[in-house]
């Protein structure tokens, strides 16, 4: 533990330094709309729409980032850091709660280069820790389910992501101000499929934990070969994909032979500066280790509002639907609604899920793979910044969360589980607002 949380001082105080010698890029006026940093997918979109991958939010984002320009180039660096003790099952009621002290974390590198007036060229990083700071196994987070650890399910745990977990070239090409055409590879990248993931997310951006629905809804967002193609008009989007179904193993450094052996579309609408809309779709074969034979079609739904309050204040709420329909097995849906109220300095934020999981992915040998169970879990949490350093923001968080156990699953999990944890959060606050490009 001394060894990881030494590395992760050494990181924060190189990212402390280097914002702070470029802190001044990011006051620097810009005159005229033709200076204003863009869209990295689109010479006439704000930057705020770009969500993770190539998909959209709403208008309205706060650019919770460091933005540095000078001439035609531009650079957006955002992340988040939770140093946190977390334990799933306070009052010992069931066998599979888990405790840990550990540190979720993700950074991501965005540079963008105007090559003329209608030709765009970007690069897209995206770098985690978790394999130092989590492990092989992960963090412990009840009902959690998916990829493998020393070739066993990972169970009421949540996976660590890979060190690299992005690296993709974009190339975008304006026909007008209402339509464009993008190329994008990433080796890893991710396809399109599904609303931006949850780290990405303003919806939920305060809360420590991935979603119980994560790989009903998001899970794709590293997949080590993806080439997409899409064609805007106006506020409109459609894009479609190649990509390698077969998830991350557990190697989290390596990368994985691509395959393009799925394809997934994925049709994107934001209709206002508040709202942003997408349904998409996704034919995967094999994405897990342990069911080769195993394909999965993935739909999923959502809807993204942003509101500003004061440049400084706003509230982002999420509802997001995702449902696999596997080859070998069942048909499991999944709901998420998230929301999370910015104040100064007090931020508020909730989620709740509920997602059909079958015996064979709780790992329960006692009942029939046959058997689904509905999982419930409604999370609250609030926390305060402290101080900020170099536009970073320290806050000092606690979050609970009620899991209602299905009737068959008491005697495993208990009645109501309570979960539980506290943390300390680093992250970029937020800047002020962009002009907007709506077309």
């Amino acid at each position: 533990m001394k060894k990881i949380l030494g590395l992760l001082s050494l990181s924060l105080l190189y990212y402390f330094h280097a914002t702070a010698q470029h802190t001044h890029h990011e006051t620097m006026e810009m005159p005229g709309d033709s200076m204003q940093m863009t869209s990295s997918f689109s010479l006439h979109l704000p930057m705020e729409r770009d969500g993770s991958g190539t998909s959209w939010q709403p208008d309205e984002t706060p650019m919770m980032a460091h933005m540095y320009m000078k001439g035609n180039t531009s650079l957006m660096v955002h992340g988040a850091v939770f140093i946190r003790y977390t334990a799933q099952d306070i009052t010992d009621q069931g066998s599979r709660g888990d405790e840990k002290f550990d540190a979720p974390n993700w950074l991501m590198f965005m540079l963008s280069q105007k090559l003329s007036e209608k030709d765009l060229l970007s690069f897209h990083s995206m770098f985690s820790l978790d394999p130092l700071t989590e492990g092989k196994r992960g963090y412990p987070l009840l009902f959690q389910t998916g990829e493998t650890a020393n070739g066993e399910p990972l169970v009421d745990r949540q996976h660590p992501h890979d060190l690299f977990a992005a690296l993709a070239l974009n190339y975008t090409h304006s026909i007008s101000k209402k339509m464009d055409v993008n190329a994008y590879f990433g080796y890893p990248g991710e396809p399109a499929l599904g609303p931006p993931v949850f780290m990405h997310r303003t919806s939920a951006m305060n809360n420590p934990d991935a979603p119980l629905g994560h790989h009903w809804q998001d899970a794709s967002h590293i997949t080590f070969g993806v080439f997409t193609f899409g064609f805007r008009y106006k506020n409109v989007k459609a894009e479609g994909s190649i990509f390698t179904g077969r998830e991350p193993n557990e190697n989290r450094y390596d990368f994985a032979t691509p395959r393009f052996d799925s394809y997934s579309y994925r049709l994107s609408a934001n209709p206002t500066d508040r709202f942003a809309l997408q349904f998409s779709q996704g034919f995967i074969k094999s994405p897990e280790v342990l069911e080769p034979n195993t394909n999965v079609i993935r739909t999923t739904a959502s809807i993204l509002h942003t509101k500003k309050i004061t440049p400084n204040t706003f509230m982002a709420s999420a509802l997001v639907w995702g449902m696999n329909d596997k080859s070998e097995g069942h048909t499991l849906n999944s709901i998420l609604i998230e929301s999370n109220l910015k104040l100064v300095p007090i931020t508020l934020y909730g989620r709740y899920e509920w997602v059909q999981k079958d015996a064979h992915e709780l790992y329960l040998h006692e009942f029939s793979d046959e058997q689904i169970f509905d999982v419930n879990a409604f999370t609250i949490g609030v926390n305060r910044m402290l101080f900020a350093v170099a536009h970073n923001e320290f806050s000092l968080g606690v979050q609970g969360t009620i899991n209602l156990t299905d009737h068959l699953l008491k005697a495993i999990y208990g009645s109501v589980p309570l979960s539980g944890q506290v943390y300390l959060r680093l992250a970029p606050g937020s800047h002020a607002p962009h002009h907007s490009h709506q077309d």
